[in-house]
């Protein structure tokens, strides 16, 4: 890509979503998120009331009276956006492809982050880490990770969630806000990486899908390519039977996704490509 259409390309989206943070998401942001970690401050005299589960034994060793650890409400945060750039998000039917929608709700994310004076960080992976951006401030490293969104190319095909949190929580030990976007089409199993990172940190997942991912049109014989493995399958979408068998199989894959993030507490939202991110972002960031 050119580097001027790059720049225009970075511009369109900068106000798109910049504009779409400041009307709709920063004040669902802040109140969802803000203040939701504590940091040790200090220590002082055990008081009437205090909790005991609290009481510093090192400190209170050494002075041979009570002393509690005093903590206090986090105001800044560490956002963390974890981007799925394997190759099954190149696809798109309708509109735009999942890896465009993504480009598009991480910046809305990026920019409530900094309208909130918090850290922004960025991680993409496939079936590896491709590339990871520390946190920093400002609206001049937004605008960095914007272009990385837009012009990263993967070297690999494949998907590994586990993999990509795995990497997360061993460079981040501190509590962060995680927002996790990828159409969780993988076959490694990531069961145990979600409940680890979400016990430690905010995590938050957005699923990004495609119509024709979940329904097949009826056109009679048709090619269908996985753009991870290369296989490709002729499907006789004509037959009913056929085209409820792969319904079946997607909303089945849907549905263990479903119940994982569940499970383990992870707030989540499903956005099809075909459709406005804005509402099913507000369901997400309302659900507490």
């Amino acid at each position: 890509m050119e580097t001027a259409d790059l720049l225009k390309k970075v511009r369109k989206i900068e106000i798109k979503t910049k504009d779409l943070s400041n009307q709709i998401f920063s004040g669902q942001y802040h109140s969802t998120f803000k203040g939701r970690g504590m940091a040790f401050s200090e220590v002082r005299e055990y008081g009437f009331g205090d909790d005991v589960r609290f009481i510093d034994w090192n400190v209170t060793a050494r002075f041979h009276k009570p002393y509690v650890k005093v903590f206090e409400e986090e105001r800044e945060l560490t956002v963390m956006l974890l981007i799925d750039v394997s190759a099954s998000n190149e696809f798109g039917s309708i509109g735009q492809s999942k890896r465009l929608a993504m480009t598009e709700i991480a910046a809305i994310l990026a920019f409530s982050a900094i309208s909130n004076n918090d850290k922004v960080g960025l991680l993409f992976f496939s079936s590896e880490v491709e590339k990871y951006i520390p946190p920093q401030k400002g609206r001049q490293h937004i605008l960095r990770i914007i272009r990385e969104l837009l012009e990263f190319q993967p070297r690999h095909k494949g998907t590994n969630i586990s993999e990509a949190l795995r990497y997360f929580r061993n460079v981040h030990k501190r509590k962060c806000t995680v927002f996790l976007l990828s159409d969780f089409l993988d076959t490694h199993p990531y069961e145990d990486a979600l409940k680890i990172v979400s016990k430690g940190h905010d995590l938050s997942a957005i699923r990004l899908y495609d119509p024709l991912e979940t329904d097949l049109p009826d056109v009679g014989l048709l090619r269908v390519t996985d753009n991870e493995n290369g296989r490709s399958y002729m499907i006789d979408t004509h037959a009913p039977a056929n085209r409820a068998a792969y319904t079946a199989y997607r909303l089945a894959q849907q549905k263990r996704t479903h119940g994982l993030l569940a499970k383990y507490g992870i707030r989540h939202a499903d956005v099809a490509t075909d459709e406005d991110y804005v509402k099913p972002l507000i369901t997400m960031f309302n659900r507490i």
